[in-house]
């Protein structure tokens, strides 16, 4: 018997998988979690299966998401990068990814872990939402919204509010399968 996914993902075996394997599943690891922040903000105008598409050359041009590492890029590896014809070459994502980095590990630093601080904004535990339709899972929240006025306030970049709704929906912070969705119950 087929599995009922929800329908943003079928046709795609890469989209699917990610559905099947990622989207929606709590992350409480920093490293995981500034990897989809980075992804994310790669994202804004874009089509996530882009980005998945093009997930491992992000891996490799910007060093395993490291971000100890990428709050300390020199202007050289930046110009590498903006040739690097295997990630979005976006001069000012690019540039926002390094202040990014920055900006995660000041957050770490005050909070214990970014994950502490983010976490925060949904009292730990996820949002389970209760979603009949695609039409029905929202593109912005209240919470989005204020996490998002946060995160710019801390120096973050390419953070609005769909962009950190679309993160949390990725890292498991509210799970917006829909109902008839087999990940639904699982995640």
């Amino acid at each position: 018997m087929k599995k009922h996914r929800c329908s943003w993902c079928e046709g795609d075996a890469l989209y699917e998988a990610y559905h099947d394997k990622e989207w929606g599943v709590p992350v409480y690891d920093d490293a995981t979690l500034f990897e989809f922040l980075i992804l994310e903000t790669f994202q804004a105008g874009l089509s996530w299966i882009t980005i998945l598409r093009k997930r491992e050359n992000f891996r490799k041009a910007f060093d395993d998401f490291n971000y100890k590492k990428i709050a300390t890029y020199k202007q050289d590896k930046i110009d590498a990068l903006l040739q690097d014809t295997g990630i979005i070459r976006n001069k000012l994502k690019v540039n926002a990814t390094v202040s990014n980095a920055q900006a995660f590990i000041k957050i770490q630093e005050e909070f214990g872990s970014f994950s502490n601080y983010i976490w925060g904004f949904v009292d730990g535990k996820p949002i389970k939402n209760n979603c009949k339709t695609l039409q029905d899972i929202p593109a912005t929240t209240e919470i989005s919204d204020i996490l998002s006025k946060d995160l710019k306030k801390r120096g973050f970049k390419f953070v609005g509010s769909t962009v950190v709704y679309a993160h949390m929906q990725a890292t498991g912070m509210v799970n917006d399968h829909v109902a008839e969705c087999y990940r639904y119950e699982e995640v």
